[in-house]
């Protein structure tokens, strides 16, 4: 229980983490193209990691983890971040929640598959009706969008959801936060040479709130946010500990509310009352 309990607290700081991911990725997509920016984070996160395994002297990992780092690496590292660039770039950060809401079943579902997890149906059932909030929410905001931009968002849900599961299981015997800087270690080469080809034409086009948004995607979601969320799904269950995602739409809003003065609607609070009983009752039948 002991356990359960810190695997949670672990995963709702990378969850808040999180939150703050596609607001800044829409503010750095407006001065830096996706690929750029993409590449940018990876590298930029990879240095970061590389001094980490450094200095605190830890060894290399086994061949036998290589594939799955890989799987890590494509689908959090590369994937997710550039697929959800190209689709915010046609598509609201509102639009976007209602992909998010998809986002713990597509976690729960790759832990059956990798992770060997088997919830019971009516975990299935409460993730459901929570994602089904978290879209209906996100749809009754007037978000609105493009054919293109929904499919981008779609495949980065799907490689998001299998880099969790399987970054989770690697964490059992990794841990958290080795996973994840091996895993941008590994990117690093390509990513580093992505982000030379991809330089911006004119660096004194690229604005404050642009680099703002870079140093953000960087540091906390490509690194700091794992570290927390690889440790919260491997003590917890990857399923589930996967439904906290759940409330991240919820969060990113608040940031937004709190932050930029943006009004907060009485019906997200409601909503989230509804998706915390949703978590929560999902947590009881994992």
């Amino acid at each position: 229980m002991k356990t359960s309990i810190k695997g949670w607290g672990s995963g709702l700081l990378g969850v808040i983490i999180f939150s703050g991911s596609l607001p800044a990725t829409r503010v750095a997509v407006a001065d830096f193209s996706p690929l750029f920016l993409t590449s940018a984070r990876a590298a930029i996160a990879a240095l970061l990691a590389m001094t980490c395994l450094i200095a605190l002297g830890q060894p290399w990992p086994k061949r036998s983890d290589l594939v799955g780092l890989a799987i890590v690496a494509i689908g959090v590292v590369i994937g997710f971040p550039l697929l959800t660039a190209l689709a915010l770039e046609h598509i609201t950060s509102a639009r976007s929640i209602v992909f998010i809401g998809l986002l713990p079943i597509a976690t729960a579902a790759f832990a059956v598959l990798r992770g060997g997890e088997r919830p019971r149906t009516a975990f299935w059932l409460f993730s459901g009706m929570g994602s089904a909030i978290v879209i209906g929410f996100a749809m009754s905001e007037g978000a609105s969008g493009t054919l293109l931009g929904d499919l981008y968002m779609l495949g980065a849900i799907i490689v998001c959801g299998l880099g969790y599961a399987e970054g989770a299981r690697l964490s059992r015997h990794l841990g958290g936060w080795q996973v994840i800087c091996w895993a941008l270690v590994l990117s690093a080469p390509p990513m580093a040479l992505i982000a030379l080809i991809a330089l911006p034409a004119s660096w004194l086009a690229v604005g404050t709130p642009a680099w703002l948004g870079l140093a953000y995607v960087s540091v906390f979601s490509m690194l700091v946010g794992f570290v927390f969320w690889y440790r919260g799904l491997a003590l917890g269950g990857i399923a589930s500990v996967g439904q906290l995602q759940l409330l991240q739409p919820f969060f990113g809003l608040t940031l937004s509310g709190l932050v930029l003065g943006e009004p907060i609607a009485a019906q997200m609070l409601v909503a989230t009352g509804v998706i915390v009983l949703c978590v929560a009752l999902a947590r009881r039948f994992a």
